[in-house]
């Protein structure tokens, strides 16, 4: 029987570790069953905590992250992760002055608030997307739906209000550094099943943001990305002390990813995340672990750490030693965080995209929701 090692990426915690190796666990054995997942969970042992309860942490800082380019609609997306009510905001703003209606006339927002109420105490709408039934909730009552329900058609205003309830629920699990965040076809999804659920033709429901109104917005940066980017300067977040954590003190790390390997019977795949990828690529440097017969990094910055002369088991310009196994790179284009190594280390390294159409940094979180990266995964098991 094959054994796969999933090994965690930084700032992943329970009850979120659980989460993200069931899915991982349910998504490739989906494709290859029999495989026997073991999850390599370092963070409770290892991870970063604030010792003294966040006494080093300066106040936030006042000003914003410059606007970064996306292009296409995964700007759009990038602008609705920042303020999910900037549709709707726009669409409210083009209408002037509201018409006059007769007496006990029905107000053309009243169906749709129906409608998200209804939605929100529904059990799909927890089952298409975390934070969903909240995020509905709070857009029926949203003073700005007037104005915007004047100025669209029924089938506009209701693929804007799924926008903008799906876009609140991903930012939601953005601030809350969710490990699973959905690929882009699964966003989309979701917006096209509940805009149905909204009142909006199926036709219409499968639009993407072709609208318009968000073409004043243009290259937005994600609200995620200044707090993260305040995290790396500062180490203020979990993410980024378990990275200098690790740097400075990472044999504990690599000692336990080591003993559990060496328990494992024969062929063993190990498939690392992020700072779990730098993790796998230093124990199988400095150990020879004949039974793991592939590494797959996914989202790695080990190829850039190396370049850099920052990777603790190998010094550039260094070949990988012969005894390190098959190793499969996979990254997003649009993942900062997601580097290559064919270039690197030629003839000993696979670089392959997969795209979860998100903007950065839910790029660099999407990877297991994505379905090519089990594919490119389960064809290389042996």
């Amino acid at each position: 029987m094959s054994t796969v090692v999933f090994v965690h990426g930084t700032g992943v915690r329970e009850p979120d570790f659980s989460a993200l190796a069931g899915r991982f666990a349910a998504e490739l054995t989906s494709l290859r069953p029999g495989l026997r997942i073991v999850p390599y969970y370092w963070g409770a042992e290892h991870g970063a905590t604030l010792a003294a309860g966040g006494a080093s942490l300066p106040p936030p800082p006042g000003g914003t992250a410059r606007d970064i380019g996306e292009g296409d609609e995964t700007a759009a997306w990038a602008a609705l992760y920042r303020n999910p009510d900037t549709e709707l905001a726009l669409a409210a703003a083009t209408l002037k002055e509201r018409a006059e209606r007769p007496p006990y006339a029905a107000l053309p927002e009243q169906a749709l608030q129906d409608r998200l109420t209804a939605a929100a105490h529904d059990a799909e709408a927890g089952a298409l997307l975390p934070g969903l039934a909240a995020a509905l909730s709070r857009l029926a009552g949203h003073p700005l739906l007037p104005a915007a329900a004047d100025a669209l058609d029924p089938d506009d205003l209701a693929l804007l209000a799924a926008r903008a309830a799906v876009a609140r629920a991903v930012a939601g699990l953005l601030d809350a550094d969710a490990p699973l965040v959905p690929d882009g076809d699964q966003r989309d999804a979701a917006v096209a099943r509940l805009a149905e659920q909204l009142g909006a033709a199926a036709e219409g429901a499968e639009r993407g943001l072709r609208s318009g109104l968000l073409s004043l917005v243009g290259n937005a940066a994600s609200r995620a990305v200044v707090r993260r980017r305040r995290a790396l300067t500062e180490a203020a977040h979990p993410a980024a002390g378990d990275v200098l954590r690790y740097l400075s003190r990472g044999a504990g790390f690599r000692d336990g990813l080591r003993t559990l390997i060496a328990g494992l019977e024969p062929p063993v795949t190990v498939v690392a995340h992020s700072l779990g990828g730098i993790i796998a690529l230093d124990t199988l440097i400095e150990t020879p672990l004949p039974q793991v017969a592939l590494l797959v990094t996914a989202g790695s910055q080990g190829p850039f750490l190396y370049e850099s002369g920052a990777l603790p088991s190998l010094a550039h310009p260094e070949p990988l030693p012969p005894h390190m196994p098959d190793w499969l790179n996979l990254y997003d284009p649009r993942d900062l965080l997601g580097y290559l190594g064919a270039g690197l280390f030629p003839g000993r390294v696979t670089d392959i995209a997969v795209d979860s159409r998100q903007p950065f940094p839910a790029a660099h979180s999407a990877y297991w929701t994505n379905p090519a990266t089990y594919r490119h995964i389960a064809e290389r098991l042996t």
